[in-house]
């Protein structure tokens, strides 16, 4: 049996991946709010978007399949840095990166009309020390602008990496054998 999705999200990496997966989908945008609840800890907030997305494109697609969504966030010292609103953002969340470890949460979610399933997986991710020059050279690349955290590990942001434990996929945008594992799992539940 072929398994048809639906993909909640606009990311060509995310839809790249999928791909990568050999399963049949359509992508699609969901419009979520995004903003942290008060107290809210980042693996929560993770995973809540993720499920968030997944139940928003359940009613979009013409036909009843499971909606993937994801979600990732960058967390340093316990604050999950989301996407730079300005150069002055940008150059923080660098100065936090730099030279330290920080975690990657990636949350992924698929749902229909019954069920909503999820799973997030943290990624350890090590940043040599920054010069002024790389931070202000990558700022003007123009590629963190829209990247969680102010950088995409599968560009030029992959240049400050020194060591990562965990799912470099799940870094980019979607962790491959967790997705594929989330998937089979709901479609096993679909087939009872």
């Amino acid at each position: 049996m072929t398994v048809k999705l639906y993909l909640a999200s606009a990311s060509p990496r995310r839809k790249e991946l999928l791909s990568q997966l050999g399963y049949d989908f359509e992508q699609f945008s969901v419009d979520a709010d995004e903003r942290a609840l008060p107290n809210e800890a980042p693996e929560a907030l993770v995973e809540r978007l993720a499920r968030l997305k997944a139940q928003s494109g359940v009613g979009i697609g013409s036909e009843n399949r499971p909606v993937l969504g994801s979600d990732t966030i960058v967390v340093a010292d316990g604050e999950a840095l989301g996407k730079p609103v300005n150069k002055d953002d940008f150059i923080s969340m660098m100065t936090k990166l730099s030279g330290n470890t920080h975690q990657v949460m990636t949350a992924i979610a698929l749902a229909d009309n019954q069920t909503v399933m999820s799973k997030t997986v943290i990624t350890e991710v090590t940043f040599k020390v920054l010069l002024a020059s790389e931070i202000e050279q990558y700022w003007s690349s123009q590629e963190p602008q829209d990247k969680a955290g102010g950088y995409g590990i599968q560009g030029l942001g992959g240049r400050f990496v020194t060591q990562l434990k965990g799912s470099y996929f799940a870094v980019v945008g979607l962790p491959l054998y967790e997705t594929d594992e989330l998937i089979q799992a709901f479609m096993a539940g679909r087939d009872e």
